[in-house]
């Protein structure tokens, strides 16, 4: 069984920087595709990123781009979002996906990936 534990998240100012980090325990997690989704309130949980099981191809939501970078240590269970340049747009609760296998072009379908975290939250201030 597959268990994501999402940490980083907290209050920051517009401009500035936070880097969330999803720990799995239970499983090899080489053999996932990795997602990050978004949800703010009254609004439905979309895309943010995602990065394939070695880690070599990533994928961006075109609100983030050039602003997130999404990395994975695949020895230590780990897929990390650094991100930068915050805007208060960017508040919402952060859930890590996870899913065995490739996705190919499905990555950004929040509905193909089979594991989640609890989530952490991240508020930017304007």
């Amino acid at each position: 069984q597959v268990r994501l534990v999402e940490s980083g998240g907290g209050l920051v100012q517009a401009g500035g920087s936070l880097r969330l980090s999803c720990v799995a325990s239970g499983t090899t997690f080489s053999s996932y595709t990795v997602g990050w989704f978004r949800q703010a309130p009254r609004k439905e949980r979309e895309f943010v990123a995602a990065i394939t099981r070695s880690g070599s191809t990533t994928f961006y939501a075109d609100s983030v781009k050039g602003r997130f970078t999404i990395s994975r240590d695949n020895a230590k269970n780990t897929v990390d979002l650094q991100m930068d340049s915050l805007k208060p747009e960017d508040t919402a609760v952060y859930y890590c996906a996870a899913q065995t296998g490739s996705l190919l072009n499905a990555f950004s379908r929040a509905t193909n990936y089979g594991y989640w975290g609890q989530g952490t939250q991240v508020t930017v201030s304007s």
